[in-house]
């Protein structure tokens, strides 16, 4: 059985795709000399044991193959108010924490004031995928910062999370709406 693939334009697909909402992420490390970072909107839990999460980052990206070598990173979940803060890292080149606040965090990875949480992790595996490259980390350490609401990325531009009634998958009742 041979698998026919269908050649798609890639403007349509982003364009369908952007249909998709989804949170930003900046994905950090820091190599002892200089904190590293840059914007990725693929982010995704896999498994909860062992705890695992995902990120997809441009195989034209410069940034990531230095914190892969690093081996430990950082992923800042942004907030609503944090647009600035992604458009600053996903630009290529340049220093990116140029008027970011940040410390370091408990693996050293670089942790940025306001976002909403941090899950730090290790380097477990990578695959390719097309342009960009999966990889999947082994969450070593959780923090939740702030009950603000995220920075959502939705057919191309930024947006907030406006407080609609969310049900709990529990009891498909009501629950009180994310702030």
């Amino acid at each position: 059985m041979s698998a026919e693939h269908t050649v798609l334009d890639p403007r349509t697909m982003r364009d369908v795709l952007g249909n998709f909402c989804t949170g930003v992420t900046v994905v950090t490390g820091h190599d002892g000399r200089e904190p590293l970072g840059f914007a990725c909107q693929s982010f995704a839990s896999v498994s909860l044991d062992p705890p695992l999460v995902s990120f997809c980052p441009a195989r034209t990206s410069r940034t990531w193959p230095k914190i892969r070598e690093i081996g430990t990173l950082a992923i800042n979940v942004l907030a609503h108010h944090q647009r600035d803060t992604c458009m600053a890292f996903a630009v290529s080149g340049g220093d990116k924490f140029t008027g970011v606040d940040w410390t370091r965090g408990d693996n050293g990875a670089p942790a940025i004031a306001g976002a909403l949480a941090r899950i730090e992790a290790t380097v477990e595996a990578e695959h390719d995928a097309g342009d960009h490259t999966i990889v999947v980390a082994r969450v070593t350490g959780l923090t939740a910062l702030h009950d603000d609401g995220p920075l959502l990325f939705y057919r191309g531009g930024f947006g907030r999370y406006a407080g609609e009634t969310l049900l709990d998958p529990r009891t498909a009742t009501d629950v009180n709406p994310v702030r």
